[in-house]
């Protein structure tokens, strides 16, 4: 589709966009997902740490630590954000920060940094969760439909 167009447009355009190709910096693809691969594993080694943290020193056992592991994942997350690394961490990384639950704490804490000169509950309040929110209707959605799924086959005798 994107060559149709490319044809259909005016030959002034057609030039531009082959000038753009020319003098565009070509990206090191492959060097960027091994970045991406291993920050994003030191992340989820992080979070192992943590978790074997919980089940150690307060006795959670191998599921009910997830949940204190992830608001303590969300934590550290917003606090490196609010001092400005995890900035340079998601530069560095790429798409390696945004494992679900860093990326979700990092796009909560960047929203309310962003507009807090708005004040507190219109600048902070309404807009902390504009970047976050589809990610929980989109969460919560699929979370659903696998459920549905599942229960579905379940009552099949599927599982």
């Amino acid at each position: 589709m994107a060559d149709k167009k490319k044809k259909n447009s005016p030959p002034d355009v057609q030039e531009y966009q082959a000038f753009q190709q020319q003098r565009e910096v070509k990206r090191p693809v492959f060097i960027n997902c091994l970045k991406a691969f291993f920050v994003g594993g030191f992340i989820c080694f992080i979070g192992q740490l943590i978790s074997t943290f919980y089940m150690y020193f307060f006795h959670f056992t191998e599921q009910t630590a997830g949940n204190p592991t992830v608001a303590t994942l969300i934590f550290l997350t917003m606090l490196l954000t609010g001092f400005g690394f995890y900035d340079r961490i998601g530069q560095f990384a790429g798409a390696g920060s945004a494992v679900p639950v860093t990326g979700f704490g990092n796009a909560v804490i960047s929203s309310a940094i962003e507009h807090r000169t708005e004040g507190f509950i219109l600048g902070v309040g309404t807009n902390m969760l504009k970047l976050a929110g589809p990610v929980i209707v989109y969460g919560v959605f699929a979370a659903f439909v696998v459920a549905l799924i599942k229960t579905i086959l379940i009552q099949w005798g599927g599982l």
